[in-house]
C-alpha cells in the first residue's frame, strides 16, 4: 500500500503579502500551490493537504462585523467552516486544472478542543490583514479586538488558538485515501468544537493548521508530515550575522534548538513543534521547506535514503527520529 503524506499550506499562500485576498488572486496561487500536490502524489505518495485560512477568515470577519447591520453576524467558528468550503473548493478546483487524472475530495472537518484550554483566555493566532499601529488601536478600542505586532510586518488581530486533541471525520478521510483520494481535510486547523455531554458544539477559535496536519499526520499513520513555508530551510539565530539553515537533523536536536529559543512562537515554532510531535508518535519523516523544495525534499516513497539524493543545499528541511550517524549504520 502507497506511503503517505500529510502536507501543510499556509493560507498566506494564497493570500500573499501586498495582495487584496481577490478570488482571481487566491485562484492564480491556489494553481501553484496545487502542481506542488500534484508532483508528490505522482512521485508515489497518497496525500492529505491541509490549508491555514488566516487571512481569509480575518477578512470574512470584518465583512461580518461591517454588515451587521443588514444581517447578524455568524460566530468565528462558522467562519472557519465557510472558510473551509471557500478554500476546499479553490483547491480542488486547481487541483483538477493542473491534474484532470487525479481524484481529490474536500471535506468539512471538525476538530475536537478542551473547553478548558488556556488558550481561551490568551488569544495568540493572527487573522486578517495587516493594519499600522494607529489603526490596530481604533479597532481595538471600537470592536473589543485583541491586536498584537506581527514579525514587524503590522498589527494584526489575534484570537484563541486550542490545541487539537482530536479529528472526529478521520475514519472518513482513511476511507477516502483507501480510494486513491487526495483528501482536503482540517482546512483551517479544521472547525473547532467541544464536548457537550453526547453533542459536539462549536468554539470561538482558530485551530493552527500545523498542529492540526500533526495530529491528522499520527492518526492517521501516516509516515511523513510535510509543512511548506516561505523560506527553504529553518534557520538557527534567525536575523543575526550568525544565522545558519538546518538541513537533515533529528528530532532530539531540533528539540534542544527550540528549548534555546531559535524558533519564534509567531512564526517557526508551531511548525517545529508540529513536526517533532509527530515524530515523536511514530512519523517517519517532517519536511519544512518552501513549496519549490517539498519533493525533492521528501523523497519517493520507496527511496528517500537514495545516495543519489541532491546535495543538502538544494534541499529543505528535514527532522526525522535517528540521528543520521546511526541511521547511516542501520
Amino acid at each position: 500500500m502507497p506511503k503517505s503524506a500529510v502536507v501543510a499550506l499556509g493560507g498566506n499562500a494564497f493570500t500573499r503579502e501586498g495582495e487584496t485576498g481577490s478570488t482571481e488572486e487566491q485562484s492564480r496561487n491556489a494553481i501553484s500551490m496545487a502542481r506542488t500536490v500534484a508532483t508528490i502524489r505522482r512521485a508515489g505518495w497518497n496525500v492529505v493537504l491541509v490549508h491555514g485560512n488566516g487571512p481569509q477568515i480575518g477578512n470574512l470577519a470584518i465583512q461580518q462585523e461591517e454588515g451587521a447591520i443588514l444581517v447578524p453576524p455568524q460566530p468565528l467558528f462558522v467562519l472557519g467552516a465557510m472558510t473551509q468550503g471557500e478554500m476546499g473548493s479553490l483547491i480542488s478546483l486547481a487541483l483538477r486544472e493542473v491534474a484532470p487524472d487525479l481524484r481529490v475530495a474536500a471535506l468539512i472537518t471538525h476538530v475536537v478542543v478542551s473547553a478548558e484550554d488556556p488558550a481561551f483566555a490568551s488569544p495568540t493566532k493572527p487573522i486578517g490583514p495587516f493594519f499600522t499601529h494607529a489603526q490596530a488601536g481604533v479597532l481595538a478600542t471600537e470592536r473589543g479586538w485583541t491586536v498584537i505586532e506581527d514579525s514587524g510586518r503590522g498589527f494584526r488581530r489575534v484570537v484563541p488558538s486550542p490545541r487539537p486533541l482530536e479529528v472526529v471525520e478521520t475514519t472518513a478521510i482513511r476511507a477516502l485515501i483507501a480510494a486513491n483520494t487526495i483528501v482536503v481535510a482540517g482546512g483551517g486547523g479544521g472547525v473547532p468544537v467541544v464536548a457537550d455531554g453526547a453533542a459536539l458544539r462549536g468554539a470561538e477559535a482558530v485551530i493552527d493548521k500545523d498542529y492540526v496536519a500533526s495530529q491528522l499526520a499520527t492518526a492517521l499513520d501516516a509516515e511523513a508530515l510535510v509543512l511548506v513555508t516561505g523560506v527553504a530551510q529553518v534557520l538557527l539565530d534567525f536575523g543575526r550575522p550568525t544565522q545558519r539553515p538546518l538541513a537533515e537533523i533529528d528530532v532530539g536536536e531540533a528539540e534542544w534548538h527550540q528549548r534555546d529559543g531559535h524558533f519564534a512562537a509567531g512564526s517557526m515554532g508551531p511548525k517545529v513543534q508540529a513536526a517533532t510531535e509527530f515524530v515523536r508518535s511514530g512519523g517517519e519523516v517532517a519536511v519544512i521547506t518552501t513549496p519549490e523544495l517539498a519533493l525533492a525534499t521528501l523523497g519517493s516513497p520507496e527511496a528517500r535514503h537514495d545516495k543519489r539524493r541532491p546535495p543538502t543545499t538544494q534541499l529543505g528541511t528535514r527532522i526525522v527520529a535517528m540521528p543520521a550517524q546511526t541511521r547511516e549504520k542501520t
